[in-house]
């Protein structure tokens, strides 16, 4: 362990700041602010450097979400957050896998900048009320009462059921074998009657702009992908915390696809095919709570 505090928590900083965000990108560029900030501070004075950096990069977080909320409403199609991979002790860890799957950082992008915060830190870090409160700027009353909508408009939007490894793996395994063999009827038995597909190409990549939906539309959609693309080469990397498919045609990378399995087939598939938010899929990110 490093004598440094930032050095020593700087994989939980990023990952606080990407909880916060949704890109890797825009959480690297909060974690160098705050390293900035760190660097100004009288060490001395700091009684608690954990607590004391995660109220900096909360603040630099939420200046940070206020702007990227603004440029994400001109986003062109669907958008969804930045892949990352992972490694097997974020699966082992399954209140941090859940905190960072894409189904979950999909629905913290339906909660305001000062709730998403609070709740990410509450719930995922453990931060207590009165630090959450001197960090986003509210009372402790005001920060437990946000805490209780964040949760209640959370839970009603997040995936019910959760799976073991083992069974998400026989899922994804499933359908891979589907897919690739343009299997019609593999696929809807593998696939949720009410199942969505999401789809973010940021106008950069072809994608479809609004979400699709239904066991058979779904299912038809995806039987062509074989003819489309033969021979097309796809691996099964762990991806925020989950098996995910990673879609390479001609070795380059195209797709990274995660999915949601709800009681025995998958209830939505997440495929992320912007160009610039791919590019983390070959070192593993460092997640820490």
């Amino acid at each position: 362990m490093t004598d440094d505090p930032f050095l020593a928590h700087r994989s939980l900083l990023f990952t606080v700041a990407y909880e916060m965000l949704g890109s890797a990108a825009d959480a690297d560029d909060v974690v160098q602010e705050t390293w900035l900030r760190w660097a100004d501070v009288d060490r001395a004075a700091v009684r608690e450097p954990r607590a004391y950096l995660v109220r900096i990069v909360t603040r630099q977080a939420l200046n940070r979400l206020r702007t990227v909320s603004r440029r994400r409403e001109d986003y062109v199609g669907e958008w969804l957050p930045e892949p990352l991979l992972t490694s097997p002790d974020v699966a082992e860890d399954v209140e941090l896998a859940e905190s960072v799957s894409i189904a979950m950082l999909t629905v913290l992008e339906t909660l305001g900048p000062t709730e998403r915060a609070v709740l990410v830190l509450h719930e995922v870090f453990d931060v207590p009320y009165d630090e959450i409160a001197e960090a986003v700027g509210k009372s402790s009353a005001a920060v437990r009462q946000i805490a209780h909508r964040a949760r209640e408009h959370v839970a009603a939007r997040r995936p019910r059921v959760a799976v073991s490894r083992a069974e998400q793996r026989e899922v994804v395994d499933r359908f891979l074998a589907a897919l690739t063999a343009g299997d019609l009827q593999g696929l809807m038995d593998v696939l949720a009657p009410d199942v969505v597909v999401v789809a973010d190409g940021g106008g950069l990549a072809p994608a479809a702009l609004r979400p699709l939906s239904g066991g058979v539309r779904v299912a038809r959609a995806l039987a062509r992908f074989a003819d489309l693309a033969p021979g097309v080469a796809i691996t099964t990397p762990m991806v925020n915390g989950a098996i995910a498919l990673r879609i390479d045609p001609g070795g380059e990378f195209e797709t990274a696809v995660t999915v949601v399995v709800e009681d025995g087939r998958i209830s939505r598939l997440y495929a992320v095919r912007n160009p610039q938010k791919l590019g983390r899929l070959d070192t593993v990110a460092e997640l820490r709570r």
